[in-house]
């Protein structure tokens, strides 16, 4: 693969609660420098990334992070604060604990809000926090809710989760799932050349990285 068509696939990362202005727009610098397809950012962060970049990155943002533990209508309202706000991706994470008890109807409705508070053409990726799921079974049930409610991807990991980021079975699973209807974001622990590239080539059609000049390099 060559290095600009991986590095558009990257969403590069900056989530740390204590990222300060003068680190977001070193980040935002590295971006365009990397020439990755967007930049994800913490929701307050978003104002800082107003003119530091080009059009040809995406701003992302998160909701509902990275717990999911949060009420559909906060959910909603912060994804339309963000887009208000410059974001033209949304990454959303769904309630664990109803999909750990099964009420995948509740989990569709979630995502569903949110879609409705930024519809298209904003990007909405739903993360699964697929380490964190039951059984592959749950993984296949998130995907269907997410697609069934709207959504653009679905997305393994925050990468805040203790039971872990993106594996290349998830990865797989979920590719299989949506089947090319929707993309697929490998997000997680993905901190190496070798690491990336296996994640594309179990179905991933972005990467969300912090270590995003390391794997660029390694190519």
């Amino acid at each position: 693969m060559e290095r600009a068509d991986l590095a558009r696939m990257i969403d590069h990362t900056l989530l740390a609660p204590t990222a300060t202005p003068g680190q977001i727009a070193m980040f935002c610098g590295e971006a365009v420098q990397l020439g990755v397809g967007a930049v994800c950012v913490s929701p307050n962060r978003l104002p800082l990334t107003e003119h530091a970049l080009p059009g040809s990155i995406a701003v992302c943002t998160v909701i509902g992070f990275p717990s999911g533990a949060h009420h559909p209508n906060v959910k909603a309202a912060e994804a339309a604060q963000a887009v208000a706000e410059g974001a033209t991706e949304i990454d959303v994470v769904i309630d664990l604990g109803l999909a750990w008890s099964g009420m995948w109807a509740a989990v569709e409705a979630e995502i569903a809000a949110v879609r409705a508070a930024a519809p298209p053409p904003v990007v909405l990726k739903v993360i699964i926090e697929s380490a964190a799921q039951v059984d592959d079974a749950a993984i296949v049930a998130a995907c269907q809710a997410a697609e069934a409610a709207g959504a653009d991807l679905v997305k393994t990991s925050t990468g805040f989760h203790p039971e872990g980021g993106a594996t290349l079975h998830a990865v797989a699973l979920m590719a299989r799932t949506v089947d090319g209807r929707l993309g697929v974001k490998a997000s997680g622990g993905i901190r190496d050349t070798a690491t990336a590239l296996a994640m594309v080539d179990a179905g991933a059609t972005r990467l969300g990285c912090s270590a995003s000049r390391a794997i660029l390099d390694g190519l």
